[in-house]
C-alpha cells in the first residue's frame, strides 16, 4: 500500500462496523524496546462531553458512526476510559524548533491508545488523543490542549484530506470545563487524531544524535516493514533499504510542499519534529490558508523572524530532510544521503509547476507556462489578490466573453498590468485551442472555491467557546470535505475575508 494513501480512502467500507470495545487492535509500535516510549494511561479529563465528531472518518477504523451517540463515547475518547486491546504509550521524539536543537521532546501531551487494523486493505491507523494528559516528555507542559486548538486541527485535517493532500486525520473533539491557562483562562479539550503513523524526522533524529545507532536501524526496519513494505521486501537487510527510505521520504515531501503552495497553505511551524516520515500533514498548530496572496506571509504570531513564511516552506522541507539524512547516517552513507537528496528541487518544481499549470487550465506543456504563471503571482503579490478567490474565478474566463474577464481587473491595482498579462493567458490558450467549457470543469476540480480561512474557524470556535454551539464546527467540516463543489446554499463562506479577520493572530500556545 502507498504509504500516501491511506487505507479505504475513496472505497465503500466492506468489513463490519463495530462498537469501540470491538476495534480489532494490532500495537506494532508498542512492540519496540522500550527506549522508544512510555507506557501510561491517559490522565481523565473532567466531565466530558462529545463537541464534534467525523462519521467519514470512523469508518477507517472499522468504527460504526452510530457509537457515538453511546454516553461511553466521550469517556473513552477523552482518555477516561481505555478500549479493550489498547496499549497507551507516549513516544519519545527529539527535533529543531525555529533551527535549534533541542535534544528531547516527545508525546508532551498526546497518547497513543494503540494501533486499529484498517477496515479495508492491510493497513492500520495510530489512534492518539491528543491533549490527554501530562506524559514523562511533558517538560513544563500541562499535558493538555484547549478547546480553541483542537477546533482548529479538526477542521483543517479535514479540510486537507477534501483537497486531496495527505494528512493526519480527525475522528473526535471531546471538551471539558476544566481550566486550562494560555494567555487566558480556557477550557481543556482532547481531539483523537488519527495517521497511518505519528513517527517524525525528529524520531530518527533523538536516537541519532543520543548515539543510539541501533535504535536508529530497528526504528528504520519498523518504518520499512509497516508503511513501506514494497522496498522492504524488496531489499530488506541491506543499506539499499534505507537510501530507498530517505529518496522516498525526500519525494513526497518534495510533492507534499507543492500541494501546499498551490492551495495557499502555510503550516507556520515546520520543526522537524513536525515532518512525518510518511510525507503527511502533520501538527496542526498555527496554520494559515492565504487570504490576500503575499509571499511574505507569517501565519504563527509566534514567528518574529518569518522563518516559516509561505515562500519559505520548500527551502525549510529541503533543511528539514538535511536533517533526516543526518540522523540516518549510522546506516546511510554520506554521499548516498547527498545523491538522495539532489532531487528534492526539480521534484518540487515539477510538482508545483504541474499543479499551477493544472490551476490555469493548460493541458498542453509550453516552455512559456512557468514565466506565465510567475508573472500571475508576481501581480497577485502585488496587489494581495485574495488567491483562492482569483483562480476560482478564472475559470470562466473566456476570450469571446469579455464580462468574464471585467471583474477580473478588479482585483488588481494595475489594471493595464493584468490586461497585458490576460492577452498572453488569451493567446496561451488559443495555442492549445483550449475548449472553454472543459477548461472551466478542469479548473474547478483544482481550484477550490472554500478553504479554512482563519476568520471561519474562529466564528466556529467563538459559537462553541462562548454559546455552547457546536453547529458551526460540523457546518464547517460537511463544507470542506467538498470544497471544490459549488454548494449554492454555502455561498457566504466563499466570499472575500471580513475586515476584523486580518486582527486574528494564531501562535504557538495551543
Amino acid at each position: 500500500m502507498n504509504a500516501l494513501e491511506c487505507p479505504a480512502h475513496g472505497r465503500a467500507h466492506s468489513s463490519p462496523l463495530r462498537r469501540i470495545e470491538q476495534l480489532p487492535f494490532e500495537n506494532r509500535y508498542a512492540t519496540l524496546p522500550d527506549r522508544f516510549h512510555a507506557r501510561l494511561r491517559p490522565t481523565p479529563l473532567p466531565d466530558p462531553y462529545l463537541v464534534a465528531f467525523n462519521p467519514d472518518a470512523a469508518p477507517l477504523i472499522g468504527l460504526d458512526p452510530a457509537e457515538a451517540e453511546r454516553p461511553e463515547f466521550a469517556a473513552y475518547f477523552a482518555g477516561n476510559l481505555v478500549p479493550a486491546g489498547a496499549e497507551p504509550l507516549a513516544a519519545v521524539y527529539a527535533g529543531h524548533q525555529f533551527g535549534v536543537w533541542v535534544p528531547q521532546l516527545g508525546d508532551g501531551r498526546a497518547i497513543l491508545l494503540g494501533e486499529v487494523r484498517a477496515a479495508d486493505g492491510p493497513g492500520r491507523w495510530d489512534v492518539q488523543l491528543k491533549g490527554s494528559g501530562r506524559t514523562p516528555y511533558s517538560r513544563m507542559g500541562d499535558g493538555r490542549a484547549v478547546l480553541r486548538s483542537t477546533i482548529r486541527e479538526y477542521l483543517c485535517s479535514e479540510a486537507m484530506h477534501g483537497l486531496g493532500i495527505p494528512t493526519t486525520r480527525a475522528l473526535a473533539i471531546v471538551g471539558s470545563n476544566a481550566p486550562v491557562i494560555r494567555e487566558n483562562v480556557e477550557t481543556a479539550a482532547v481531539l483523537t487524531r488519527m495517521a497511518p503513523t505519528h513517527v517524525r524526522f525528529g524520531t530518527f533524529e533523538f536516537f541519532c544524535w543520543s548515539r543510539q545507532p541501533e535504535a536508529v536501524r530497528t526504528l528504520a526496519d519498523h518504518v520499512l516493514a509497516e508503511h513501506y513494505a514494497e522496498h522492504y521486501a524488496e531489499l530488506a537487510g541491506g543499506p539499499d533499504a534505507y537510501v530507498r527510505l530517505l529518496t522516498t521520504v525526500v519525494d513526497r515531501t518534495a510533492r507534499l510542499i507543492a500541494d501546499w503552495m498551490a492551495v495557499g497553505f502555510c503550516h507556520g511551524v515546520m520543526n522537524t519534529d513536525n515532518m512525518s516520515i510518511l510525507g503527511l500533514t502533520i501538527d496542526y498548530g498555527p496554520f494559515g490558508f492565504l487570504d490576500g496572496f503575499d509571499w511574505g506571509h507569517v501565519c504563527n504570531h509566534s514567528d518574529g523572524t518569518g522563518r516559516y513564511a509561505y515562500r519559505m516552506q520548500p527551502g525549510i522541507a529541503y533543511w528539514n530532510l538535511e536533517r533526516l539524512a543526518q540522523a540516518l547516517s549510522p546506516l546511510v552513507p554520506a554521499a548516498a544521503a547527498q545523491a538522495a537528496l539532489e532531487p528534492f528541487e526539480p521534484t518540487f518544481l515539477a510538482a508545483y509547476g504541474e499543479r499551477m499549470t493544472a490551476k490555469l487550465g493548460l493541458e498542453a506543456k509550453h516552455e512559456d507556462d512557468d514565466e506565465l504563471v510567475r508573472e500571475l503571482l508576481a501581480l497577485m503579490h502585488e496587489s494581495r489578490t485574495d488567491y483562492t478567490i482569483f483562480f476560482r474565478r478564472l475559470a470562466p474566463f473566456d476570450d469571446g466573453d469579455a464580462t468574464d474577464g471585467a471583474p477580473l481587473r478588479d482585483f488588481f491595482v494595475d489594471r493595464e498590468k493584468f490586461d497585458a498579462w490576460a492577452q498572453r493567458y488569451r493567446e496561451r490558450l488559443a495555442w492549445e485551442s483550449s475548449d472553454a467549457r472543459r477548461r472551466r470543469e478542469r479548473m474547478n476540480r483544482v481550484n477550490p472555491k472554500y478553504v479554512l480561512r482563519n476568520h471561519l474557524a474562529e466564528v466556529a470556535i467563538r459559537k462553541a467557546r462562548d454559546e455552547r454551539d457546536y453547529g458551526e464546527i460540523e457546518r464547517l467540516r460537511r463544507l470542506l470535505a467538498r470544497p471544490f463543489d459549488e454548494q449554492p446554499e454555502m455561498e457566504a463562506y466563499a466570499a472575500l475575508p471580513p475586515d476584523w479577520a486580518g486582527s486574528i493572530a494564531v501562535s504557538c500556545s495551543s
